[in-house]
């Protein structure tokens, strides 16, 4: 069998980050990147598995509340000259009178305005490399920009140095250093190293930590002068940035005493690099510490990369043997602080040692001498393994507990040597840290693995001292006080403690007030947060209702600890319905217009004063159909009543509806026998009429148009083009001047008008050129201030053009955007010829079909080129300002815009046109014609959230968006076709839209609270615990879920007596695991009843199983099955059960609002010898594991499991999966089992094992038209195909699974689920299996069958991609996917396709496309159209 494993969600979190000044925006001085709404402060870079992220970290004014933005509604109805001036609040409604509150001011007496600092995703990257480091450098070449390069290290021991290139705005592979081959890495065990990155302060080299005490060590050059010494001795031009790595054997180069690496840090502040390497020389354990304490050595040497001499220079032996961390302090004081368990200690270059215990544990489990402590600090117990810190000054540093409290460190000088270190109480909690960086001006990043990741500010702020506030001068200070925080602070300011520094206050004792005392304060502040949802514990698939609609969702237990919860996804949109339109119909089209009503006043009219705080209210809405023939067009208003009321019906077709002459009137286009270009009044009677007539002969009719007032563009069938100016004063519009564009018949395909507000469209103008005549009538053209309007035109040759307006000169020109090549910018060539051809042109298949450019986005809009080709490839282009161009512009050109565009995102549909020119014209085409058109919208879902997109209608509908985190995305809108699209603002909401689908008209609403910063609409549900297991009971749609927390844990001995309790109040019992079952309503997410287990007693899996009972007339029920483990300690063995619960519906409590409420009953449990690790059902029977064995029971009188067949299996089983009546076995040695069931006689019959040992984590039976395979997944993430084939001779009859595949899928998946595909060439009748498989790294993928054909097809072309394709970081993806097999010759790496690499081709320009194709002897409309039938997430 052959399949496809693609990642649906790539993994969530962040494990490694780097604070950077990466992009040339985040440069002070930089020019034109830098937006109009704030600036650049500096690049986050995170990365978690293979997903790299470049984030921007942006300063921008603070947003506008809600509140402010009512009160501005509210102030736009107030009387003129009864506004409340700034600083003053309304005191009564009725009244006039206001009270001052005055406002705030900064130091010069100016208002400050608030600034807020957010991220803004720029690249994301899916790399061929499991990342474990990432680090900033400078390099020579920095010298010249002034930007950091980026390190990343891999998990193969290979260092890549990435730089940033705006030519093609995304990252470029500078070198990449490999020592995968070193003898390091030949050990059997290497396998389980981790490799570490580390880069000296000053870039002068970086480390990599490789097996066997060793480091890599890459040198950087720091001056060009370094590179001239090197051209002069090896008379060749060096312009790379790094002279040759080596390898340092840290046991034999530097000290024998070094072993067993812990930690390793470079120092700041010598004039060689200079390494801390913590180690331990003699390992040992908790329960060795008889025999061996203090095991810990820190070990400082220099690097002198000149000489080749590593002189050790201070030595410090003897720590306690749980230390983990180190980190460097400042120059200022100089040293290394060190994290233990149970201690932290500070050790400086003298290796002279201060101590601080944080819990009683250090005294009995080291001989280090521990200072004397005071009575509060006797109190205080603490655990830190887990923990992070870093310095937020040269004498603080916070320490990140592993459950997100900050503890505040300083240390305490006494001269210039630190006497003690002080710790004070608890200040705030944050995320779970995973990684803290510190950025120069004053910012924290804190990232994790299991939640959202959080960037904080640090100020230092002073603050009086009160003479009787003895303690303050003693301990540092915290204060609390409110701000914005996210959920996941509570709610409280974060501040570290201070330096008292003693001032005398500026008025001295004047009114007899004591000299004022202050102190420096640390505060800290929440900026903003990167959403993630961490490890997927466990799924299931639940049915969520969008309104009316029943959509299949994935409930996905995810997190840890207090970030633990739910996440639902969804795999199209999620909207619901709120009404059906039937009255308007709009099979053709719909447009929902706010035009503002004249008010007749004394006979006269006059237009309603536009209110310039508010966008105006929808008022009009035009629709049309096709029949009757020859089409209606109807002009609908709402009533009072909230009704709608079609107030005109016009016959024929409407093209295209826009408000007009700044919402006073409405541009009509109409097709009825003629092209007809109308403006009407608001209330939609007519105004003027022109008909697009040649000579008393009608043209030939339009097939698209755009309107941007107070401009017009037509297109006709015929490829002619007509361009339309409002004149303003008369309230007309005329036909426009064209010449500049070349003769009138030139030939158009596709066009668009485009008003920029982002001021980025810039254009810049060309001296030599000869001034050109102003087109008359330009009152017409608002484009005041920031507002330009541009028009978009692309020729048949695949010319696209963009024109300046009202002028109409050619600003930009480019050949490009027809192949969909990566970068776009100017050709700088004169307007192209599209003369007329005869016979006329065909359409061809790579011809534009539609383009526009639209902003995307949320708080920072930003202009994109969208544009669809006639073969269905789909390509988004970000625009990005570029620099004024060096040389001169050609004389043929008087200005060029200064924008290039950066291709973002390629997508192919498969898409079939009606091709003979008989089916077009027929009446019954023109019924089925399907309209696909890209059309810009702007929504806001919630009070102070906006989006602006684009919607693509047609038979692949979907929706173009855009996030501040999460970047460019295209999710499917969940219908079979859309015919149109409108927003509409009639019924009082901004995120109300219309759609005519398959169900007709209907007013639609996206689903509340749905994230779209990933790849799939989510929704969260955050529960402030974590969650093992899931399960969804179809029969009463309700969720069961176990609950996971930590509780105290004691042993007993068979008296029942407790064999040991702390002795101490810092001394804290051991935890262990413990579990409670939820019985959960989706509506609401109300837990309705729960179950509580033992102290020691956790749950291992929960089964909805079908078994046999009396209580229904089929014989069959679901019940929920519980298999636990019962743990006792060491020095006992570990127990189980199995417990059967069932879902009873009982009388709900008329206080709640609940209708129905449900119940957990115990019907049954029953005690077992082992743990039960795993259930499943088999035709109506319950299989069980208890330690080797496995049970076949059936649930006898709904009281009690009756056993009907064991077999005894491997050690541990990990998975269980049933399939009529055949069983998968996976084990956690004994690698993967077949069963078969037979009832007559009952006994389970082995058909076949995997010979090799190997630990299972998951196994799943796979298969589609007529073949079958096992899946298995084992702890490293290698996903393994194995085939059941007697007629092999290598499966000895059968009895041997044959490994057919190997594919390295790098992370562990603990939960998967098969589902049904049903693919249109496939069996109707049996479905084909796809596997979903959820990792502890948050990814999320699939697994699909691929036929033949295809297989064979797609299998080449990835070879191709290997080979012809640069991926980013210069890795090599098949070598990433190879697993390393001691049983075969050659890798088993065919049968699995890697869609991330097949991912790539889509994003090929089509020059390359066609190019790879042809090497591999298909086309590229065959592969795209293979690739499209097997992407999707379900």
């Amino acid at each position: 069998m052959q399949a496809l494993r693609q990642e649906i969600l790539p993994p969530s979190g962040v494990e490694f980050a780097a604070c950077l000044k990466f992009t040339p925006s985040t440069l002070s001085d930089s020019g034109p990147s830098t937006s109009q709404s704030g600036r650049a402060l500096f690049n986050v870079v995170v990365a978690r598995s293979s997903l790299l992220r470049i984030f921007e970290v942006r300063e921008e004014p603070a947003p506008i509340s809600v509140q402010k933005e009512d009160e501005r509604d509210r102030r736009a109805s107030v009387r003129k000259g009864t506004e409340a001036v700034e600083g003053e609040v309304e005191m009564d409604a009725s009244g006039e009178g206001f009270v001052n509150m005055g406002t705030s001011t900064g130091q010069n007496g100016m208002a400050q305005p608030a600034t807020v600092n957010t991220f803004y995703l720029i690249r994301e990257h899916r790399l061929h490399g499991t990342v474990t480091g990432l680090e900033a450098v400078r390099t020579v070449h920095s010298l010249e920009d002034k930007l950091d390069r980026l390190l990343v290290s891999f998990k193969d021991a290979k260092i890549a140095l990435l730089e940033w290139s705006d030519a093609i705005h995304d990252v470029l592979t500078v070198s990449i250093h490999t020592y995968e081959r070193a003898p390091q890495l030949m050990a059997l065990d290497s396998a389980l190293f981790r490799t570490e990155l580390r880069v000296d302060p000053l870039s002068r080299c970086a480390a990599l930590s490789l097996p066997k005490d060793a480091l890599a060590i890459l040198p950087f050059y720091q001056s060009q002068a370094e590179l001239d010494l090197i051209e002069q001795e090896t008379s060749q031009a060096r312009d790379v940035p790094y002279s040759p790595s080596f390898v340092l054997d840290l046991a034999n180069d530097v000290d024998k005493r070094i072993r067993n690496v812990i930690d390793f840090t470079f120092l700041p502040g010598f004039n060689n690099p200079t390494v801390a390497v913590l180690c331990q020389y003699q390992q040992t354990w908790t329960g060795r510490l008889k025999e061996y304490k203090d095991t810990v050595g820190l070990y400082i040497f220099t690097l002198d990369l000149v000489t080749n001499n590593y002189p050790v220079i201070t030595a410090v032996e003897g720590l306690p043997y749980d230390c983990f961390s180190l980190t460097p302090c400042s120059t200022a004081t100089g040293g290394v602080v060190i994290l233990a368990g149970n201690s932290i200690v500070f050790v400086d270059q003298s290796s002279r040692r201060v101590i601080l215990p944080v819990n009683e544990w250090l005294p009995r489990t080291s001989d280090v001498p521990a200072p004397a402590l005071t009575p509060q600090e006797q109190q205080r117990d603490l655990q830190l393994e887990g923990s992070r810190f870093t310095f937020v000054d040269d004498k603080t540093f916070f320490v990140i507990m592993k459950d997100g409290t900050v503890l505040p460190v300083e240390l305490v000088l006494d001269g210039k040597t630190v006497s003690r270190l002080s710790m004070s109480d608890a200040i705030a909690r944050t995320t779970i840290p995973a990684v803290v960086k510190r950025m120069e001006n004053d910012h924290l990043f804190i990232g994790s693995i299991v939640g959202p990741s959080v960037l904080l500010k640090t100020a230092h702020v002073e603050e009086e001292i009160k003479d009787e506030d003895v303690e303050m001068s003693v301990s540092p200070a915290t204060v609390v006080a409110p701000t914005d925080t996210m959920d996941l602070d509570d709610d409280e300011d974060l501040y570290g403690p201070s330096s008292t520094t003693e001032q005398p206050s500026v008025n001295g004792t004047t009114n007899g007030v004591d000299s004022v005392k202050k102190r420096t304060v640390v505060r800290l502040s929440l900026c903003d947060a990167i959403p993630a949802y961490g490890p997927i514990s466990d799924m299931a698939f639940g049915i969520a209702r969008n309104g009316d609609r029943a959509v299949p969702e994935l409930i996905a237990a995810t997190g840890s600890g207090e970030l633990g919860g739910f996440h639902l996804f969804q795999r199209d949109m999620p909207t619901r319905s709120k009404r059906k339109l039937h009255a308007i119909g709009g099979g053709r089209g719909m447009w929902s217009l706010a035009v503002r009503q004249p008010m007749k006043v004394s006979g006269g009219t006059f237009e309603r004063p536009a209110n310039p705080y508010h966008a105006e209210k929808d008022s009009v809405i035009i629709s049309t159909d096709a029949n009757p023939a020859p089409g209606l067009s109807r002009i609908a208003t709402r009533t009072a009543h909230s009704d709608i009321t079609i107030t005109t019906r016009i016959p024929g077709t409407t093209l295209g509806a826009a408000p007009f002459f700044q919402g006073t009137a409405i541009l009509h286009i109409l097709f009825n026998v003629t092209n007809v270009i109308r403006v009407l009044e608001p209330d939609g009677s007519e105004r003027q009429s022109i008909k697009d007539m040649d000579n008393n002969k009608p043209r030939p009719k339009i097939k698209s148009c755009s309107i941007c007032d107070p401009f017009v563009l037509i297109i006709r069938e015929d490829d002619t083009i007509g361009l339309f100016i409002g004149e303003i004063e008369k309230g007309k519009i005329r036909r426009k001047d064209m010449s500049p564009m070349g003769d009138k018949t030139s030939r158009y395909i596709a066009g668009c008008f485009y008003a920029d507000t982002s001021g980025l469209f810039q254009t810049f103008l060309n001296e030599q050129a000869p001034a050109e005549n102003v087109t008359s009538t330009l009152q017409g053209a608002m484009n005041a201030g920031s507002k330009s309007q541009w028009l978009v035109l692309v020729r048949p040759q695949g010319v696209v053009e963009i024109w300046t307006l009202p002028k109409l000169t050619l600003a930009f020109s480019t050949t490009l955007l027809a192949t969909l090549d990566p970068v776009l910018t100017d050709s700088l060539d004169p307007p192209a010829l599209s003369l007329p051809q005869d016979p006329p042109r065909k359409p061809q298949e790579l011809d534009i079909d539609q383009i526009t450019i639209a902003p995307l986005g949320e708080s920072w809009p930003r202009p994109h080129l969208i544009v669809l080709l006639r073969s269905g490839q789909l390509a988004i282009y970000e625009a990005v300002a570029t620099a004024p161009p060096a040389e001169p512009l050609p004389s043929t050109r008087s200005s060029t815009l200064l924008v290039k565009f950066v291709k973002v995102m390629s997508k192919a549909f498969d898409i079939h046109w009606q091709h003979t020119e008989e089916e077009q014209k027929s009446v019954l085409a023109e019924q089925k014609r399907i309209s696909r058109l890209l059309l810009p919208f702007v929504t806001s879902p919630t009070p102070g959230q906006t989006f602006s997109g684009v919607f693509f209608t047609g038979d692949r509908p979907c929706w173009i968006l855009s996030t501040d985190k999460g970047g460019v995305k295209l999710f499917p809108s969940g219908h079979n076709v859309v015919q149109a699209f409108t927003t509409s603002s009639l019924w009082d909401s901004r995120g109300d839209f219309l759609l005519y689908s398959e169900e007709g008209p209907s007013l639609v609403e996206w689903m509340p609270d749905t994230q779209l910063d990933g790849h799939l609409p989510a929704r969260s549900v955050p529960r402030s615990k974590s969650y093992s297991n899931v399960v969804y009971d179809a029969s009463t749609s309700l969720i069961v879920a176990a609950s996971s927390f930590q509780n105290r844990f004691a042993s007993y001995d068979e008296d029942g007596n407790i064999v040991w309790e702390p002795d101490s109040p810092n001394i804290s019992f051991p935890r262990c695991e413990c579990s409670t079952l939820e019985l959960i309503t989706p509506d609401g997410w109300i837990t309705m009843d729960g179950y509580e287990f033992a102290a020691n007693e956790f749950v291992n899996c929960i089964a909805s199983v079908p078994l046999e009972t009396m209580s229904t007339e089929s014989g069959m029920k679901d019940f929920i099955a519980v298999g636990t483990t019962i743990n006792r300690g060491e020095d006992l063995a570990v127990k189980g059960a199995v417990y059967i619960f069932e879902i009873v519906e009982v009388v709900p409590d008329p206080k709640s609002k609940v209708k129905r409420w449900w119940r957990l009953k115990l019907l049954c449990r029953d005690d077992a010898k082992g743990p039960v690790s795993f259930l499943c059902g088999m035709n109506g029977y319950l299989v069980s594991s208890m330690g080797q064995k496995i049970f076949v029971r059936a649930f006898d009188l709904d009281e009690r499991l009756v056993g009907v067949a064991f077999l005894d299996v491997g050690v541990y089983v990990t998975s269980l999966r049933a399939v009529k009546n055949l069983l998968v076995i996976g084990d956690a040695v004994k690698s993967v089992w077949l069963v078969a069931f037979q009832e007559d006689p009952y006994k389970l019959v082995i058909l076949g094992k995997d010979p090799y040992y190997c630990c299972i984590t998951r196994a799943d039976l796979f298969f589609a038209d007529g073949h079958l395979s096992i899946v298995t997944c084992d702890e490293e993430g290698i996903v393994r195909l194995h085939a059941y084939d007697p007629r092999d001779p290598e499966s000895k009859s059968g009895q041997h699974l044959l490994r057919r595949t190997e594919f390295h899928g790098q992370t562990e998946y603990r939960s998967s689920l098969l589902i049904a595909r049903r693919p249109k060439t496939g069996d109707p009748e049996i479905p084909q299996a796809r596997l979903v498989c959820g990792s502890v790294d948050g990814s999320l993928s699939t697994l699909t069958y691929v036929d033949e054909a295809a297989f064979k097809r797609l299998h080449l072309l990835q070879g191709q991609l290997i080979r012809t394709v640069q991926h980013v970081a210069a890795l090599n993806p098949k070598a990433f996917r190879m697993v390393r097999n001691e049983y075969v010759s050659r890798p088993l790496s065919k049968g699995i396709l890697d869609g991330n690499l097949l991912a790539t081709f889509e994003d090929l320009p089509i020059g390359r496309q066609n190019e790879v194709t042809r090497q591999i002897g298909t086309d590229r409309a065959t592969v795209l159209k293979d690739w499209a039938s097997l992407v999707g997430a379900w």
